[in-house]
């Protein structure tokens, strides 16, 4: 059955890990439940919900978009806490996510894509973690976290921070609050299951949110902007945004979208803790979203039964962009509510184009 099984290619340790937590969380989690009930509930849920946020945060805010994309500054406190409780998601080391990361926005969808949507939704998800089907991403473009003393810290010590916040901390934190009952179930609940939901959130970036969902800024690649996604990822679903501005400390950059990340980074600026904050202006956003309305109606002009309504629609864009044009020519920044309402206008038209139909053969 195994015979012409490539071991040779299979990524050993972490095919371990993985498919060890994944077991613990699905059998042992279940049988502790059944046998011990959840013994001082409030806590034990309290542990799992802060070590959920503590590490996936410390992967969104830290990981990526601090170390990956210098999309702001910070001070040692929020390297060090992001550095510490990122190990303990067990994704690899701060430096190694970066540069694989960097080489996924440098290559995305292609060869040197470490984690490429192109070769199937299972290997973007987490086949590359488990097969060792290229040579290893090499560790060339993060020449600058190299000169950090905290990340090369980090990446030395990674495994041994790793189990000690992530495994030991939580049952030690268990046994002093409820004897060893507890203790058992932070290490089944806040340890494994928490490690599992985390990492499958983060690997969902990776595969889901280059499958489903929309491209408002760019249709050249394959991300795309997930609002349920962003839910379980303090807000990086909005992966077809950050994928057209990829060093804005926004992934979700519209008000009334979920992005605990950016709300977070702001915070700590207001206290000090962060700086520099890189965000794209609202111009330049209206214009990548104005730009991909107009190449959706180039795509449908040539395929509908209605050619006037495409005509109208491309007419209303036109506007749009004329208005855009005039202030950049006068050297005049448009107001917030100027910018508002071709925003709006732009909305519309790419509502519009969803409803045209396309002219059957």
């Amino acid at each position: 059955m195994f015979k012409d099984f490539p071991f040779e290619r299979v990524n050993w340790k972490t095919s371990i890990f993985l498919i060890t937590t994944t077991l613990v969380s699905l059998i042992f989690v279940p049988i502790y439940l059944a046998t011990h009930g959840l013994p001082h509930w409030q806590f034990q849920l309290g542990m799992f919900f802060f070590y959920v946020v503590a590490t996936i945060m410390s992967i969104t805010l830290g990981y990526h978009r601090l170390f990956s994309h210098l999309s702001f500054k910070a001070k040692w406190p929020v390297k060090f806490f992001t550095l510490v409780f990122g190990a303990a998601a067990f994704e690899n080391s701060c430096l190694s996510w970066a540069s694989d990361h960097r080489h996924h926005h440098k290559h995305v969808d292609h060869d040197g894509d470490p984690y490429d949507i192109s070769r199937g939704f299972f290997y973007a998800h987490i086949g590359w973690l488990l097969f060792k089907l290229d040579p290893m991403p090499v560790q060339d473009n993060v020449a600058d976290l190299q000169r950090d003393k905290l990340v090369m810290w980090q990446d030395k010590w990674v495994h041994l921070i790793g189990f000690v916040v992530g495994l030991i901390i939580p049952p030690v934190l268990g046994y002093l609050v409820g004897g060893w009952s507890v203790a058992l179930g932070c290490f089944l609940i806040a340890g494994f299951l928490r490690i599992v939901v985390v990492q499958h959130c983060t690997f969902f970036i990776n595969s889901l949110c280059h499958t489903l969902g929309t491209r408002p800024y760019n249709s050249g690649n394959s991300a795309r902007d997930s609002a349920i996604m962003a839910v379980f990822t303090c807000g990086e679903g909005y992966h077809n945004y950050h994928h057209a501005f990829q060093h804005d400390y926004r992934n979700g950059v519209k008000p009334w979208q979920f992005d605990p990340t950016k709300w977070m980074i702001w915070l700590l600026s207001k206290f000090g803790l962060t700086s520099n904050l890189r965000r794209v202006s609202d111009a330049k956003i209206l214009l990548a979203e104005m730009r991909e309305a107009k190449r959706l109606i180039d795509q449908k002009r040539e395929k509908v039964d209605v050619m006037e309504v495409v005509d109208a629609l491309s007419e209303r864009l036109a506007a749009c962009f004329e208005r855009i044009d005039e202030a950049i020519a006068s050297k005049v920044d448009l107001s917030k509510s100027a910018l508002k309402e071709i925003h709006v206008e732009t909305r519309a038209v790419v509502r519009g184009i969803g409803k045209v139909k396309v002219a059957r053969a």
